[in-house]
């Protein structure tokens, strides 16, 4: 009985000291981590081609655009740089305009580089041309021979090319990385047109506005005016007749 006792406790000793031991030796559970959480979303793309065909109209500028594959080159700053792009975009109307010098003359090289001249490598909101006019010429996408200058008058921004001289008529789009502005005239780069600029056509002269034929003013003058030639005109008439009047009275006195 005795061994029988001592064998239960062994058998016991034995689960228990097992039972701590597995105890220890767990290992602890898993932390729990936070959810992944979800990607960012794909920067949204201004896209230049739709941008354009539906303002302006700028179709002329923008069938240049695509000819020359000028349009690639602005829609890669605007995606895939951190400076943006700023675009100064004439209206169909300002094309149809451009007579001296003829576009049609240029050579493919440079008509995309006339491109290439209106617009900055860099987004400039309205507000930062203000400090642009005070840090002289700035390169344009065509490069350092191909510089404007701008100008803030009050507010509005005028851009000077020396062939052209003209200003921001509109803000069409203005969100970084992408400002496109509309401008009433062609940019026309001096190294291309050189600097014999021909000199700018003289204003037209204002009108000559004549006072109203019904006016009081005109019909007491031309009554006054009027007045003395009647007058001597009747007293002519009477000096006329007068020989006439005394021959008649004659010739009824002899045959009396």
């Amino acid at each position: 009985m005795a061994k029988l006792q001592y064998k239960i406790f062994i058998v016991v000793a034995f689960l228990v000291f097992s039972a701590s031991t597995n105890a220890k030796t767990a290992s602890p559970p898993a932390p729990m981590l936070p959810p992944t959480p979800a990607p960012a979303p794909a920067p949204h793309h201004v896209n230049l081609t739709e941008l354009l065909s539906v303002a302006g109209p700028f179709h002329t500028f923008l069938d240049y655009l695509l000819s020359s594959g000028v349009i690639e080159t602005f829609q890669n700053q605007a995606n895939n740089t951190e400076e943006g792009v700023t675009i100064f975009v004439p209206k169909d109307d300002a094309f149809k305009a451009q007579k001296n010098p003829p576009l049609s003359n240029l050579t493919k090289d440079q008509l995309k580089q006339l491109l290439l001249f209106h617009a900055l490598p860099h987004y400039y909101s309205l507000s930062e041309f203000k400090n642009l006019s005070q840090s002289g010429p700035v390169n344009t996408f065509a490069g350092g021979q191909y510089p404007l200058k701008f100008t803030d008058v009050s507010g509005t921004v005028h851009i000077d090319s020396l062939w052209t001289r003209t200003k921001v008529s509109s803000s069409v789009f203005s969100t970084d990385p992408v400002a496109v502005y509309q401008v009433n005239r062609v940019l026309l780069p001096e190294a291309i047109f050189g600097t014999d600029v021909p000199p700018m056509p003289a204003p037209a002269p204002a009108p000559v506005v004549s006072a109203p034929s019904d006016s009081p003013s005109a019909d007491s003058e031309s009554g006054n005016a009027s007045s003395p030639k009647s007058s001597h005109k009747n007293s002519a008439q009477n000096l006329a007749q007068a020989p006439i009047a005394m021959v008649v009275s004659g010739l009824v006195a002899l045959l009396l």
